[in-house]
C-alpha cells in the first residue's frame, strides 16, 4: 500500500494499526507548530526585558549571579524539565483548568517556554552588550532616558543577534522530544490546548521501536517534513539577521 502526498501531509487521522493503516500527520504538524508559536510568542518578550535587566538595568553583582543561574538552567538535559513538568506542570494545568488529566498541549506550551528562555536571554544579552556604548552617549548627551534608550537605540540596533537567539529558540520548540512526551499525553487526534497531543518528534519516537516496514517508511517521511520545515525557517532567519546586519553594519 502506497500512501500519497496528500494524504500524508494533510490526513486528519493516524492510525498506524487500523487495517488498512491511516498515515495523516496534520495533527502532529499543527501541534508542532502551535505550539512552537505560541513558546516563541511568550518566551521572546521576556527574555528580552530579563537580558536587558541582567545586561544594562541591574547592579552587576546581581546581574553576574542571574547569569550563572541561567547559564545552569540552558544545561539541564531536556529529560529533567519534563520530570519537572510532570511533577508540578500537569498537576497545576490539572487543577487550575479542572481537568481529569493535566497531559495537554498547554503543558507542554509551559514546559518549552520554560526551556527555550535561558538560550533566547544568554544570547540576547550577549548581542545587547555588544552594542557600542556610544549609541547610549549620544542619546544621554540629548537628555534620553536610560530606559527609553535601551528600547528604542540599543534593541534595535542588536535585533540580528536577538533574531539569532530565537532561531535557537524556535529549533529547541520545534526539535524538543523528551520532555514533550512527558507532559503532552502523546494522542494522536487534533490538537487542542487542553486536550492531549503528540508531535512530529514524538510521533517518530512512539512508532519506531514497533513499526512495520511501511510505518517505518511513513516514519522517516516525518523526519523528512521536519528536516523541511526546519531548513525553511532557519533559511527565512538568516535572510533576516543578514538584512538586520546590513542595515546596522
Amino acid at each position: 500500500m502506497k500512501v500519497g502526498l496528500k494524504e500524508f501531509l494533510f490526513g486528519p487521522v493516524w492510525d498506524s494499526a487500523n487495517e488498512p493503516p491511516k498515515y495523516g500527520i496534520l495533527a502532529f504538524i499543527l501541534a508542532s507548530f502551535g505550539s512552537s508559536f505560541l513558546t516563541v510568542l511568550f518566551a521572546v518578550p521576556i527574555s528580552i526585558l530579563v537580558a536587558v535587566a541582567i545586561g544594562q538595568l541591574l547592579p552587576s553583582a546581581v546581574g553576574t549571579v542571574l547569569r550563572s543561574i541561567i547559564s545552569l538552567l540552558a544545561g539541564i538535559p531536556s529529560v529533567i524539565y519534563g520530570f519537572m513538568g510532570l511533577v508540578f506542570v500537569v498537576p497545576f494545568v490539572q487543577r487550575v483548568f479542572n481537568l481529569s488529566s493535566g497531559l495537554t498541549m498547554v503543558s507542554a506550551v509551559i514546559v518549552l517556554i520554560i526551556m527555550t528562555l535561558p538560550t533566547i536571554i544568554s544570547v540576547s544579552e550577549t548581542s545587547i552588550n555588544s552594542v557600542d556604548k556610544s549609541y547610549l552617549e549620544a542619546a544621554y548627551s540629548l537628555g534620553v532616558r536610560k530606559e527609553y534608550a535601551l528600547f528604542t537605540i540599543i534593541i534595535p540596533a542588536a535585533k540580528s543577534g536577538i533574531m539569532a537567539a530565537v532561531q535557537l529558540g524556535i529549533g529547541r520548540a520545534i526539535g524538543e522530544t523528551m520532555a514533550v512526551i512527558m507532559v503532552a499525553g502523546n494522542i494522536p487526534q487534533m490538537p487542542s490546548m487542553l486536550k492531549p497531543v503528540r508531535f512530529l518528534t514524538t510521533a517518530i519516537v512512539t512508532e519506531m521501536s514497533y513499526a512495520t516496514e511501511q510505518t517505518r517508511g511513513v516514519l522517516i517521511g516525518i523526519g523528512l517534513v521536519l528536516f523541511v520545515f526546519i531548513f525553511i525557517i532557519n533559511s527565512v532567519f538568516r535572510f533576516l539577521i543578514k538584512k538586520a546586519g546590513m542595515i546596522h553594519g
